[in-house]
C-alpha cells in the first residue's frame, strides 16, 4: 500500500482521432472493464460540433454505465444538452466563471494550470472542481507548450484540497513516480489507446504501477 494519504486514480482522454468509432467503442468498453478508472475525457479538437455529438452519444453512455464521469473538453456549450457530468477547460478555453454559470453547481469542472501553482490556486479559489498540471514528460498526443516538475505535485497535495490531475507522457514505467509525487489522478491516453496488447492491457499495466506505489 502507499504511504500516501489518498489513491491515485485513472482519468482516460481519448485519442485525438477516432477513425473507427465502432472499433473504438469496442476498445473503450474492454479499457474500462479492465480496471477503476474515474473519468473519460472527450478530446476532440478538430471535429466540428455536428460531429462531435453523434461521438459522444455513442462513447458517454458506455462510460456512464459503468460510473465513470465524462467529461467534455472546451466545448462547455455542449454539456448540458448531451447530460454529460462536467467539462474541461484550458486557459484559452471559456474562463470557469463562465462555464460554472453555464452548468450550475453540480457539474464537474477541471482547469489547466501547465505548471503554475498560481494558476492552480486562481481556479481552486474560483470554484474548480480540480487543477491539472503537466505535462510531465515528453508526449505525442498534444504540441507541449510547458513541461511540469513533479515537485509541483508534491507541494500541491501538502497545502490545497482541490484535486489534481498529472497529464503528459505518463506511461506504466513512470506512472508509479507521478502517483507517489501526490497526483490524485493520472490521465492517460497514448499509453492505453496505442498500447501493443490493446487498450485493456494498457489500463491493466498503468493501475498495476500506480498500485505498486
Amino acid at each position: 500500500m502507499s504511504e500516501n494519504a489518498f489513491v491515485t486514480r485513472l482519468y482516460l482522454i481519448t485519442p485525438p482521432v477516432i477513425a473507427d468509432l465502432d472499433a473504438f467503442a469496442r476498445a473503450l468498453e474492454a479499457a474500462l472493464d479492465a480496471g477503476d478508472v474515474a473519468a473519460l475525457q472527450i478530446r476532440l479538437k478538430d471535429l466540428s460540433d455536428y460531429d462531435l455529438i453523434a461521438i459522444t452519444k455513442v462513447i458517454a453512455p458506455i462510460a456512464q454505465s459503468r460510473g465513470v464521469a465524462v467529461l467534455m473538453n472546451d466545448r462547455v456549450q455542449l454539456v448540458k444538452s448531451l447530460k454529460l457530468d462536467g467539462a474541461h477547460i484550458g486557459q484559452s478555453d471559456m474562463p470557469l466563471k463562465e462555464a460554472r454559470a453555464l452548468l450550475g453547481k453540480e457539474a464537474m469542472i477541471g482547469v489547466t494550470c501547465h505548471n503554475s501553482r498560481d494558476l492552480a490556486m486562481d481556479a481552486a479559489e474560483a470554484g474548480a472542481d480540480y487543477v491539472a498540471f503537466g505535462a510531465f514528460y515528453p508526449t505525442s498526443t498534444k504540441t507541449v507548450e510547458h513541461m511540469a516538475e513533479l515537485e509541483t505535485l508534491t507541494i500541491w497535495q501538502e497545502m490545497v484540497e482541490t484535486p489534481c490531475v498529472a497529464i503528459g507522457g505518463i506511461t506504466a514505467e513512470n506512472a508509479g513516480e507521478v502517483a507517489r509525487a501526490g497526483a490524485d489522478f493520472i490521465a492517460v491516453s497514448g499509453a492505453v489507446w496505442n498500447h501493443p496488447q490493446g487498450a485493456a492491457a494498457g489500463v491493466k499495466a498503468l493501475i498495476t504501477a500506480i498500485s505498486a506505489t
